[in-house]
């Protein structure tokens, strides 16, 4: 009998956390993790090389710009993503819903799916729940995303609904023509993705609802779409009981190490935010005690590692002027090193939270690195 996709293989008595392994064609990923952002079919300023040199066991990259650029031709004539990107472990695809949402002047949402005006070159376009699957089976991601309406910050509650049904709907759909394509016996995997805003019973309803479907994964989507993080918590506490304990449970776009150090107590398996790299192009580094802003005129003369707790080759051979001196020079070299740096520390801050699990240990690591990393989650 072949090994299940997703298999728990440990739990923390005192927390929600839980330790587990996600089985692929690429090969397994050890959650909980966190995903690297090759929204375009890079990690901005990284190599697929720079990638495995940190080991990262998985990236999760964009159908909606990849289908706008380099396009499906381009996709199927290189044989897939993995084989244009040249990375041989897996990938999760989004489905494009995100980017329909944010692109609020440039689409039209009906119950068919997402109109919307190319942000490259105005030409129009149509997603539907059938066409984002036909797409990511192109590009031969291992995890698939369904189209969803993500609904905005603040939201009415007519619109909550509204975006929840259709969610459900599309979530249907998704699953109806994603097993018409035979994609689930190429080994690809289906998720659904929990809207219903900041509405308790909205969000209940909305896992309730996908539950039936009976996917092979859970996101909570609408989050880190402008709330408070109180608001981004209470969403995750409301949804995450009425999911089943057998799937993985996915916290889309989150986030700082914190507030993943903290969902991860809630029974979070997976993570994606730009935020490493985000940050690295602006000159911020995550430590493990806290972020600096290293473009600060206090790190001028400050020959220390960014942090000295780190292993990465970045803090075993560059000081802090060093790397502010390449960042207030707009050197690119900075933008990679200090990128580079803060991935790592996403990779290996995982790594020791699964240890962590697997020792029992978690509520006293989490404790520990909540108070070291100055957070406000304490």
């Amino acid at each position: 009998m072949p090994h299940p996709f997703f298999q728990v293989l440990s739990t923390d008595e005192t927390t929600g956390a839980r330790r587990g392994v996600v089985r692929t064609p690429h090969g397994e990923v050890q959650t909980p993790f966190f995903m690297p952002v090759a929204t375009t079919a890079t990690v901005k300023t990284m190599s697929s090389l720079d990638l495995l040199d940190m080991n990262s066991e998985i990236v999760l990259s964009n159908t909606y710009h990849l289908y706008l650029r380099p396009g499906l031709d381009v996709m199927a004539a290189a044989g897939g993503l993995h084989k244009f990107m040249h990375w041989d472990r897996p990938i999760l695809t989004d489905s494009g819903g995100y980017q329909a949402f944010s692109l609020t002047k440039f689409r039209q949402i009906t119950d068919q799916g997402v109109n919307f005006r190319s942000h490259l070159d105005g030409s129009m376009h149509m997603f539907t729940p059938e066409k984002v699957i036909d797409i990511q089976k192109v590009l031969g991601s291992d995890m698939v995303m369904p189209l969803d309406e993500c609904s905005p910050y603040p939201c009415d509650r007519a619109q909550a609904v509204q975006g929840l049904q259709r969610t459900t709907a599309w979530a249907s759909r998704c699953k109806k023509h994603f097993h018409e394509r035979g994609m689930h016996a190429n080994g690809q995997r289906l998720f659904a993705i929990v809207q219903g805003s900041t509405y308790q019973d909205l969000r209940r309803q909305s896992a309730q609802e996908l539950v039936a479907l009976d996917l092979d994964g859970y996101a909570i989507g609408g989050v880190s779409v402008g709330e408070s993080v109180v608001e981004m918590f209470e969403a995750l506490s409301w949804t995450i009981g009425h999911l089943p304990a057998d799937k993985p449970r996915y916290f889309m776009g989150i986030g700082l190490p914190d507030q993943i150090v903290k969902a991860v107590g809630l029974g979070i398996d997976m993570f994606d935010t730009c935020v490493p790299t985000r940050y690295g192009r602006h000159g911020s580094a995550f430590t493990s005690t806290g972020k600096l802003t290293i473009r600060n005129s206090e790190y001028t003369k400050d020959f220390n590692p960014l942090d000295g707790a780190c292993g990465c080759h970045v803090c075993q051979q560059y000081t802090r002027a060093y790397l502010r001196h390449l960042l207030n020079l707009n050197e690119i070299t900075g933008v990679r090193l200090l990128s580079y740096h803060n991935l790592y520390f996403y990779i290996k801050l995982m790594e020791r939270v699964r240890q962590a699990i697997a020792a029992g240990t978690y509520a006293q690591f989490q404790k520990e690195f909540l108070l070291k990393y100055g957070s406000p989650l304490q």
